[in-house]
């Protein structure tokens, strides 16, 4: 059993294009995400589980589903241009990271096409730093940086709980609707409109469930629950980025098996 191969020129309309962005250059505290999108496609091909979603949609060699290969590393400020050549053929981009900063060159590729984009971003923190240690571009900066750019029109934010006062301040300077974890049982900005790009730091659960993370976060969602919202989602998903696994932090595989099951069921939304 295995996913489609693929090339990105090869693409036809509305096929998903998986495509790794191998990239932890701007990485606060560890490195290692850079290693994550072919363990999280092996993770996905593993005889240890199916291909069957929960709704009983199989991806096994979905006609729909392209693995399309990793991008260069070294071309950061050159992300937007696979996310622009997926886009030219009417495809749809899932982007595997790599760190959270990929999503800053990702969005502006998306707003190429979709210049009234929003953004449903999963995560432990907000990511919404002018700068951090001198870096614009630090994995802490990216939403500060799509949001100034005029990238997205709105960004709802789930699972945060690690805001400080300057992030609080971006977020109501940016008007980001952001659900805390104390929050979570009453979650608002998931009814979002038109095209909606999605987000996905695998940090946003707690790392009793998802270890392999640079950053342990301890209060987020479980597995389960994390599933649960993903499966009562009813957007328009136009792309989306799955970041921040660090294999280098994992135990046994557990949470490349996490990001896998994660990816299974957000494909299944976009399908």
């Amino acid at each position: 059993m295995a996913l489609q191969r693929g090339t990105i020129n090869s693409l036809r309309p509305g096929d998903l294009a998986i495509t790794g962005f191998p990239f932890d250059g701007h990485s606060s505290f560890l490195t290692g995400p850079s290693k994550a999108p072919d363990l999280i496609i092996a993770a996905l091909e593993s005889d240890s589980a199916n291909y069957y979603t929960e709704s009983l949609t199989d991806l096994n060699e979905h006609p729909r589903i392209k693995w399309c290969g990793n991008v260069s590393a070294r071309a950061y400020h050159s992300f937007n241009e696979p996310i622009e050549e997926i886009l030219s053929q009417n495809a749809i981009p899932v982007s595997l990271g790599g760190d959270h900063s990929i999503s800053y060159p990702i969005l502006k590729g998306m707003a190429s096409k979709y210049p009234e984009l929003s953004i449903l971003h999963f995560d432990a923190h907000g990511d919404l730093y002018h700068e951090l240690d001198g870096n614009a571009y630090s994995h802490a900066c990216p939403f500060a940086r799509i949001m100034e750019n005029g990238l997205a029109q709105h960004l709802t934010q789930l699972g945060i709980r690690t805001l400080t006062q300057h992030q609080a301040d971006q977020a109501q300077k940016f008007g980001v609707r952001v659900n805390t974890m104390k929050d979570r049982n009453q979650l608002k900005g998931l009814d979002l409109s038109g095209p909606v790009y999605l987000s996905f730091d695998l940090d946003v659960l707690d790392p009793a469930f998802a270890p392999g993370v640079s950053h342990h976060e301890p209060g987020g969602y479980s597995t389960r629950a994390i599933i649960e919202i993903i499966q009562s989602l009813d957007l328009d998903i136009v792309g989306m980025d799955l970041v921040e696994y660090n294999p280098d932090r994992d135990l046994n595989g557990v949470t490349g098996m996490v990001a896998a099951k994660v990816l299974k069921e957000l494909l299944d939304k976009i399908l």
